[in-house]
Formats: C-alpha cells, structure tokens, sequence
C-alpha cells in the first residue's frame, strides 16, 4: 500500500510538472538547439564548419570583446553598489517599511529594461534630453563634448548598472540574512572585533554567494539585447545586435546562417557561466542548513 501511495504522489508530481516542462522544451530548448544548428548548414542545406570557423574573425571578436567588457563593468559597479545596500538594509528590521519599500522598488526597476529604459535615459540625458538640456543652457556643461556616447557601447553602462543594482539586491539580500546571531556571539565571546569577524568569518561564508551573483549579473548583462537595441542604432557592437544584423542581412562577414554560429558562442559562455555559479550556490547553501 504504502508502495502504491508513493507512486501515486510520483505521477501527481510529475503530472504537476508537465505544463513547465512543455514551456521548457517548446520556449527554451527548441528554439535554442534551431538556433545552434542552423550555424552548421548553409542557405542550401549543406553541412558546413564555415560559420563556426568565423567566430575567430577580428570582427566578431571585437564584438565578443564589447559584450564581455560591458558585462563585466557593470556586473563589477552592480555587485559593489548592491552589496553595500544590502548592508545598510540589514540593520533594519525584515518588516519594516523602508526595507518593503527596497524590496518592492528593486523587484521592479529589476526588470524594468528594454525599450523603456533606453527611452528613459534618451529623455534625461540623450542629446536633446532635460539633464542635458539643463547642464548646457544653466552651468554650461556639455556631457557630449567628447562625442555622442550614449548611442555608442560605453552609453550602456548606466542603463545596465540601473538594472544591475536592484537585480543584486535581490540576489545577494538572502545570502546575508542567512548570518547566523550565534556566529556574532561566538566571534565577540572570543575577543573578536566587528571587523575581524566581518573579515575571518562574515567574508568568507559569503564570498561564494557574492561571486555567484556575479556571475549572475554578468550573464544578465552578457544576454540583454533590447534597451542596446533601442540606444544604438548603428552597427553591431555587441553580440546580441551581431546576430540581429546577421538575422536581417544575407551575409555577414562573407557567411551564410552565421546567427547560428553566435548564438553557439553566446550558448558556450552562458553555460560557462551558469555551471560555475550553480557550483557556487551549492558551496552557499551548505552554510544556509
């Protein structure tokens, strides 16, 4: 019977796990594996290693370049600034109001990318923008003497560190609020300073929580492609507006199908990525037990 029972409860969970599964395979996986294998055939269905061999080009390499700098900055500033808030919220208590209201804002401002986003800074500190505006006619301040760097790579960091910033406080906020009291009393009852036990103990514990955010805001950096999309208008700087140009062009770079081939190279650094923060969760969650 109890045999029976349990067999049951298996097939209800299962049966409860169907419709994600679905979303899985037809959403992400499909599309993925289409995405990956038109890179090895050609426009006439013949098998080729033409495309992946292009990803050694100067061209897309300085494209890859782009997409790592990027998401490297701004992953770096997200995590620093994400993690300092994070550390004046957790002098308040988990219900009060000030740190609903960081919760709340930072869930939203999180996924508030895009098209809107881009918008947003255009209108504040675009070319025509009211920031800009402001600094020029009232403090004489020209923000473009140097050149119009919004529109190009470097004017994606502030959209992304808004978002990288909120996304960290969001990730990195639990990892903190699993410092046990007792570790605080233990390192006070042995002599130990507030910063040394931040320093010998806090730091430590976290550091794998902190380098897995990292990760994790890198790689939400590396794949973001609409708020680029929306600021720069000209050229394929970074991988996600390469393949775009691949997708709407014929050829790029003399190749057929070469979206394919990019979307192999994004694949490959994502999964990097993602293996080494799930190998770093797995080291937070043994101090979370």
């Amino acid at each position: 019977m109890t045999s029976i029972a349990t067999v049951r409860r298996q097939g209800w969970v299962l049966l409860g796990l169907t419709p994600f599964a679905a979303y899985v395979l037809l959403f992400l996986a499909l599309p993925t594996t289409l995405a990956i294998a038109t890179g090895f055939f050609a426009k006439d269905g013949q098998f080729t290693f033409d495309n992946v061999a292009a990803l050694w080009d100067p061209a897309v390499l300085r494209t890859f370049g782009s997409s790592l700098w990027v998401s490297a900055v701004t992953a770096v500033i997200g995590a620093v600034i994400g993690a300092l808030l994070c550390y004046a919220l957790l002098g308040l208590r988990s219900g009060s109001n000030v740190r609903g209201l960081v919760d709340a804002f930072s869930g939203v401002l999180a996924q508030f990318g895009g098209v809107m986003l881009a918008f947003a800074f255009i209108a504040t500190i675009g070319i025509q923008g009211l920031v800009t505006v402001l600094l020029r006619d009232v403090f004489g301040i020209n923000i473009f003497a140097g050149g119009v760097w919004l529109y190009e790579v470097p004017g994606l960091l502030l959209p992304y560190i808004y978002f990288q910033v909120p996304l960290m406080v969001i990730t990195f906020m639990p990892a903190l609020e699993g410092l046990k009291p007792q570790w605080v009393e233990a390192a006070a009852t042995l002599g130990a300073s507030r910063l040394t036990f931040w320093r010998r103990v806090a730091a430590p514990i976290l550091a794998p929580a902190f380098f897995g955010c990292l990760l994790l805001l890198f790689a939400n950096a590396f794949s973001s492609y609409a708020t680029a999309a929306a600021l720069i208008s000209q050229g394929a700087q970074i991988v996600p507006l390469q393949i775009r140009a691949a997708l709407i062009s014929d050829t790029v770079l003399g190749r057929e199908n070469m979206a394919g081939a990019l979307a192999l190279g994004m694949t490959i650094v994502m999964v990097l990525l993602m293996t080494a923060y799930s190998a770093l969760q797995r080291r937070t969650e043994r101090w979370q037990r």
